[in-house]
């Protein structure tokens, strides 16, 4: 059972691969998504994720601000909040537990106890990804946009195809070329023979 899910599964994505079998619209939809965010991200609009999510709560705050008022006005109820204090506090514990674990690290290495190096090395692996990092999302949307496209148009462009084509050209050529050839044979062979005939 597990082979043929598996199975399935890598039919599914040859065919949003080559865009074959119905799922065009879904590498089409796939190949879009990825342009359209490294712009809105990479290009001229200066977007980061961050900023992106800010802008949106923004809005989102602003809507549910003018609905809260437009309810009061009209005597209406309230718009539905969610309770996000659960997973505020959640969250809040999360960032104060690595932040305690951060400073203890730091405290470590700063006073040279055993495993500092670590922490230390660490770290320098973490400035040099970053500095990889610059460029890591252009190369994956590069990734993703390759990998839906080349493909797909290198199965179309296949040499496989071209040579039948010029295979069927090259018969059609000389199919024409036996019918002129005939055409032409016949033509002098009927002018001989009036020759003949007159001499």
């Amino acid at each position: 059972m597990d082979r043929r899910r598996q199975h399935h599964a890598g039919e599914f994505v040859t065919d949003v691969v080559l865009w074959r079998r119905g799922r065009a619209e879904l590498s089409a939809l796939l190949l879009a998504a990825a342009v359209a965010s490294w712009i809105l991200f990479h290009g001229a609009s200066g977007y980061t994720a961050v900023s992106l999510a800010a802008d949106v709560l923004l809005l989102l705050l602003a809507v549910l601000y003018a609905w809260s008022r437009a309810a009061r006005l009209l005597g209406r109820p309230a718009p539905p909040i969610p309770d996000l204090q659960p997973a505020a506090d959640e969250l809040a514990a999360l960032i104060h537990s690595c932040l305690a674990d951060l400073a203890s690290a730091f405290r470590r290495v700063a006073q040279g106890q055993p495993g500092s190096g670590q922490v230390f090395l660490c770290l320098a692996a973490a400035a040099l990804l970053g500095r990889l990092a610059r460029d890591l999302p252009t190369l994956c949307y590069a990734v993703v946009v390759g990998a839906l496209t080349i493909p797909a148009v290198y199965e179309r462009l296949s040499m496989e195809r071209y040579m039948r084509m010029a295979s069927l050209n090259m018969y059609r050529y000389e199919v024409l070329y036996q019918s002129l050839s005939l055409t032409c044979y016949l033509s002098t062979r009927d002018y001989l023979i009036e020759l003949l005939k007159e001499a």
